[in-house]
């Protein structure tokens, strides 16, 4: 039986709910995602910086290929540089197939002790792969045999999804998704094979509608990521049993430009002023509150 979103996921409103708690004085998780991609040049590109002159998409579209392909070669290693710098280690959203066509770059993230979340085979929508069952084995299968480790979560390319590819993850072994951002904490919904953990993931701290889609500098992106957190932590503050989780997703053809890698240094040297704030990747968020579930029940 088909189920929409509706029926996977009960209403909860956030305020109803048992509360939950941080180790320690811990009030606010920042949950790091960098998106590695494939763009595979034979096909439309996932993004345009640069429009066709004819206004009409072209193939083999080239510049926008090069775009992108900048953040693998240059563009990575800033975020690469800063987060040894920092010690985070971060949520690598990663198509299976980076770890084909650029192994150095997937190489690096596993030396550094990244997690692999799969994000599909390579970059296109899911409602446009023939067999999506088979796409999601192939890309988790892959990811498996290249880390020595099963992934444990998913985000859709473009968080896209069809109203069975919640029933098809779980099935694979997935056991959260980032494709709900429709709360703080982490929720459960339903699938044919038992429940999935949603995180939530962030469609607002997020480089790619912000700069790209909306066109806003960097320095408002910065901005919102720090009110952000701000409200974040005096809301947590002001009521214990309610932790926040503040997503930050980026990728390195946009954040990794020379231009904006300021700008997102400034946003973790603005969290990092603060007490009570836990760099955590998905993993280990999906055990804590599975943790904390267990000792309620």
């Amino acid at each position: 039986m088909t189920m929409i979103p509706r029926d996977r996921a009960t209403f909860s409103a956030i305020v109803d709910r048992p509360p939950l708690a941080l180790p320690g004085d811990a009030k606010v998780i920042v949950w790091t995602i960098v998106n590695l991609e494939v763009w595979d040049i034979s096909r439309p590109m996932a993004r345009q910086v640069l429009p066709a002159p004819t206004g009409v998409p072209l193939l083999p579209d080239v510049p926008n290929w090069a775009w992108h392909e900048y953040g693998m070669r240059v563009g990575f290693w800033r975020f690469k540089k800063l987060y040894d710098r920092l010690g985070i280690k971060p949520t690598l959203s990663i198509n299976a197939r980076v770890t084909v066509d650029y192994p150095r770059v997937a190489q690096a993230c596993l030396e550094a002790g990244w997690e692999f979340m799969g994000h599909a085979y390579e970059q296109m929508p899911i409602h446009k792969v023939e067999d999506q069952k088979a796409m999601i084995e192939r890309s988790m299968d892959t990811l498996e045999k290249f880390t020595g480790k099963r992934p444990v979560g998913w985000l859709g390319p473009g968080l896209t999804q069809t109203f069975e590819t919640p029933d098809l993850l779980a099935a694979a072994g997935v056991k959260y998704i980032g494709d709900y951002p429709y709360d703080d904490e982490p929720t459960e919904i339903q699938t044919a094979h038992g429940p999935l953990v949603t995180l939530p993931y962030t469609v607002e701290n997020n480089d790619i509608p912000m700069m790209i889609v909306q066109h806003h500098e960097a320095a408002y992106w910065t901005q919102k990521c720090c009110d952000t957190f701000d409200r974040y932590l005096q809301e947590a503050t002001e009521n214990p049993g309610r932790p926040k989780i503040m997503a930050i997703a980026i990728h390195p053809y946009i954040s990794g430009q020379p231009f904006r890698i300021g700008y997102l240094e400034k946003v973790y040297e603005h969290v990092n002023r603060h007490a009570g704030v836990l760099h955590w990747n998905g993993a280990q968020i999906l055990d804590w509150y599975q943790q904390s579930k267990a000792v309620k029940g």
